[in-house]
């Protein structure tokens, strides 16, 4: 008997230990998300930093083989220096220090301020510099940073006291105490020898990429440093103040030339408060004592002036210099009174922009410059955008004869309703400003090949890439009446394309993607070429730019190629011998690759490799991919929690169309069990099986880990459309799916949920009118009603809705008066009598997605019919919730309302009796009654 005992304590105990925990809302916030990863040059650090919670960062720095060589908490935003001898930082205060002080109503001023972290990789040491408002440092070379002080009362930097070597002039240690003060102090550090100078009162700075410049703007304020912009060469330590202007001159556009040779940037001497400014352009170049004044407003073309806001490059020889020229604000009387001024909006039929479209860009509109040359050695200028042209693409980084030149205004009016985006084009003479027309009426994505030979892109109308010879103006169409469109289209729009891989060198081919492959194809007489296989396995391959840099794809070396099959979604890469045309699978299996990040001067990358079951951890590699080495594990904390596995479905819709979907089972599933099941969906999102589902505080869809940890099944159903009918598309694609599963004798077919957002939230509103399979629904930012919808406004970008349901995703097809049955039809509010499926609603005041009046019309609607819903509204939040006490709430009562309907859980009081309007934001009403109230 005692044995007896003994072995049902040890079952017991063994049993007790091998139970896992169930995800809990609270867990959620426990979980790490991996940020702002990079590798440094040589190869040999990865450096990343972990966010736990939505809260603060730690930042860690390991080594190929996955040893930490280095971190700090709450520090983020890390940076390698170009010779990857140190590692740069910001270290923030707690946030939860930080959240405490607000509460105790300490003023913004008193908050804590960043402090600047820098670690020497091969010594070990850290400085720690406190006040720090911001830093740069320079992109091509090494040994120095740059950083503003935030209090100009403190300009002597704190590094970390273990090593004090900061060198800081008595002078700058009492700083008095100024009033209205211009600029912050700025301090230049050696990174080798630790020394520091300070330049006070800097309003702009800026480093050379690979010449070893800076150049900075001071107002000089009461020190002895007359004001205006200097250029110090680091290596001589040789100071210029190549301009100077009164101190309240202002400044724009400051920019070095890359070798740092050159610098230009546009001046406002003017002191009076004149509405036109008369703005300059001074350009320096090395060897000269001072800047020389450009173009001013006397010089420059008639009708325009210097731009302010036009950006300042030069050409990659730098033997051109490019900016901005505007036209002549338009000035408003100030003599007016309040009383006296008109506030009258007027909306015009035929102006080439909706009046909402032109209020949302009038910053923009107030902002806009067309780009002007000069050319250095002559002095000439010569103007290539302008009012007739007014967007402008320069060719071979600013080298090329020819700019593209483009104006798309004449078709603005129609791209209300068809949401294409066409052009005229041109091309300019850079040398003598003659314009030449080269296409009409094409679409807006025509860009010019990295060597500035050809004009290319895709026509969407002709479903065809083109290519223009500059030469010749010889037009070819590449790929008319071939498949290299995108071949799933299902709205009313002519296809897109599968983009291009890239240029090969000299612009001898281009490189253009089908569905599956890569193929190449010469510009001038359309010839072409099949270099990779997949249409055969259904597989996809894809380039992989490892240099950031490249310009032109090398026509004779490996390329790295990314791999994707359709079938069972394995993803992978490849390497492909462009040379001899051959080429091998280096990477393959049933998970979701990311595209690698190459060091800059090693042999080196990084990835991630992820599936539902695991997070996509960190991982280093060379480009054989023969050895890798896992460098993070974010989340070990994930074994300990019942999880789930995901796995590809099939079935056949109404219509006889071969389905695919995802299906998500918790991770104890047992097959003689009935479970509850949520239907989760968009448009088609099967190709995303092995995509990684981390616990979080989603904010429009159920969080699949979350849910099936809790004893769900989720069911992601692909949906197809026919165009006009959207809504029983769905019905068609979604159903057969959930009963296909029901078949199947694990799912509770008495309790199965529904949930989506947008135009899921759509789908769903649709689906609850045609059916009572789901006992309950969860619809977000829905359209219930699409004539109203029809002529809605999306508040955003000011956009007229009426493309969506032309052309688009709404799927009709035409107008309301073209086909009123499709609209109605496709509207839930007019069959919204038939809906017996409990709703909760999600449509927040500030959407600028979807007008949230539409999910007004779909609750007092239901609330007309005594339909049990509810609605919430995140006061001020978008198509989304995006703060995070908003999301969190949104998480815990979507979980509750479905918790309640298909587990039989205690109703909140939420769901009971609301929040009263009196009650908001002190009562949540998220305490679960007792079961049976």
């Amino acid at each position: 008997m005692r044995h007896l005992t003994l072995i049902i304590v040890m079952v017991l105990a063994i049993s007790g230990f091998a139970q896992k925990k169930t995800l809990d809302h609270e867990d959620v916030y426990t979980w790490n998300v991996i940020k702002n990863q990079s590798i440094s040059n040589d190869g040999n650090f990865i450096m990343y930093a972990l966010e736990r919670g939505e809260k603060d960062h730690h930042l860690k720095i390991k080594n190929t083989s996955g040893d930490l060589v280095f971190h700090h908490e709450r520090s983020e935003q890390g940076r390698f220096t170009f010779n990857s001898n140190h590692a740069l930082f910001t270290i923030k205060a707690w946030k939860d220090s930080v959240m405490e002080m607000k509460r105790r109503k300490v003023k913004k001023d008193k908050l804590p301020k960043d402090t600047l972290g820098i670690y020497n990789i091969k010594s070990g040491d850290i400085t720690k510099i406190p006040q720090v408002k911001s830093y740069r440092i320079p992109e091509k070379w090494s040994g120095y940073v740059a950083y503003y002080l935030n209090d100009i009362k403190k300009s002597k930097a704190k590094p970390d006291k273990k090593k004090d070597s900061t060198v800081t002039s008595k002078k700058s240690k009492k700083v008095k105490k100024v009033s209205k003060v211009n600029g912050y102090h700025l301090v230049l550090r050696n990174l080798d020898t630790q020394k520091e100078d300070t330049i006070k009162y800097v309003t702009n700075y800026s480093f050379a990429k690979e010449g070893k410049q800076l150049t900075y703007i001071t107002t000089g304020e009461k020190e002895k440093t007359k004001p205006g912009v200097y250029v110090l060469d680091i290596e001589s330590g040789q100071n210029k103040h190549i301009f100077e202007a009164n101190k309240k001159a202002k400044y724009y556009q400051l920019n070095f030339s890359d070798s740092g040779a050159q610098l230009a940037f546009v001046v406002d001497t003017d002191t009076t408060k004149t509405l036109v400014r008369p703005n300059q352009l001074y350009h320096w170049s090395n060897g000269n004592a001072k800047a020389q004044m450009l173009v001013d407003k006397k010089s420059a073309p008639k009708g325009y002036r210097v731009s302010s806001d036009g950006r300042i490059e030069f050409s990659k020889d730098e033997s051109k210099l490019y900016f901005g020229l505007a036209t002549p604000p338009i000035v408003k009387d100030t003599t007016l009174l309040k009383e006296e001024t008109v506030n009258v909006e007027v909306w015009t039929y035929d102006e080439p922009r909706l009046y909402t479209v032109q209020e949302l860009q009038v910053k923009n509109d107030k902002k806009k410059s067309y780009q002007t040359v000069i050319h250095l050695n002559t002095k000439k200028l010569v103007q290539l955008g302008s009012v007739d042209y007014p967007n402008t693409r320069l060719g071979d980084e600013g080298n090329a004869a020819y700019a593209l030149i483009s104006n798309s205004k004449p078709y603005q009016l129609e791209s209300q309703w068809t949401g294409s985006r066409n052009s005229d084009y041109a091309l300019v003479n850079v040398n003598t400003g003659d314009i030449n027309k080269a296409l009409t009426k094409v679409a807006s994505s025509m860009r010019l090949s990295p060597g500035g030979k050809y004009i290319y892109g895709y026509q969407s109308a002709d479903s065809t890439w083109l290519a223009y010879n500059i030469s010749t103006g010889k037009r070819v169409d590449l790929t008319k009446g071939r498949l290299f469109y995108n071949e799933l289209n299902d709205s009313p729009r002519h296809p897109g394309s599968y983009r291009i891989a890239g240029w090969t060198q000299d612009d001898t081919s281009i490189l253009i993607n089908d569905r599956y492959d890569i193929w190449k194809f010469n510009p001038n007489t359309g010839q072409s070429e099949r270099l990779t296989k997949g249409r055969e396995t259904k597989t996809t391959y894809r380039y992989v730019r490892l240099d950031n840099e490249e310009r032109h794809i090398n026509g004779s070396a490996k390329w790295l190629l990314t791999t994707f099959n359709e079938t069972n979604k394995h993803s992978g890469y490849f390497e492909y011998n462009a040379k001899t045309g051959k080429g091998k699978q280096l990477l393959t299996g049933p998970y979701s690759y990311s595209r690698p990040t190459k060091a800059q001067d090693g042999r080196n990358l990084f990835f991630t490799r992820q599936s539902f079951e695991e997070f996509p951890n960190l991982r280093i590699s060379d480009i054989t991919f023969k050895k890798q080495n896992q460098i993070t594990d974010a989340n070990p904390q994930q074994v300990e929690y019942n999880w789930g596995t995901a796995e590809l479905v099939k079935w056949t819709s109404l219509d006889g169309k071969e389905l695919s979907g995802m299906l998500i089972k918790p991770e104890n599933f047992d097959p003689n069990k009935k479970y509850p099941m949520i239907v989760n969906f968009y448009e088609k999102s099967s190709n995303g099986l092995f995509r990684h589902r981390a616990p979080s505080a989603g904010r429009s869809t159920i969080n699949y880990s979350f849910y099936a940890s809790r004893g769900y099944v989720i069911f992601n159903p692909d949906v197809y459309y026919r165009i006009g009918y959207p809504g029983e598309s769905a019905y068609n694609c979604v159903i057969p799916g959930i009963t296909s599963l029901i078949e199947k004798g694990f799912i509770d077919k008495d309790n199965i949920g529904t949930q989506g957002h947008s135009w899921g939230g759509y789908q769903i509103a649709y689906l609850v009118t045609k059916t009572d399979i789901f006992k309950a629904a969860e619809s977000g930012a829905p359209v219930p009603n699409m004539i109203s919808a029809y002529g809605g406004i999306r508040w955003w970008t000011g956009l007229s809705r009426q493309f969506q349901y032309e052309h688009t995703q709404s799927r009709i097809g035409g107008t309301p008066w073209e086909y009123p049955a499709r609209y109605i039809e496709n509207s839930p509010i007019f069959n919204i009598d038939k809906i017996n499926t409990p709703l909760l609603i999600m449509h927040n005041d500030a959407d600028g997605h979807v007008p949230w009046y539409q999910g007004i019309e779909f609750f007092v609607s239901l609330r007309r019919l005594g339909k049990p819903s509810w609605f919430l509204n995140y006061n001020g939040e978008p198509h989304w919730p995006l703060k995070l006490q908003n999301r969190k709430d949104f998480n815990v009562r979507m979980a509750q309302f479905f918790d309640h309907y298909l587990k039989d859980a205690p109703m909140p009081v939420w769901m009971k009796r609301g929040v009263p309007a009196i009650e908001k934001g002190i009562n949540q009403g998220l305490e679960l009654l007792p079961k049976g109230n």
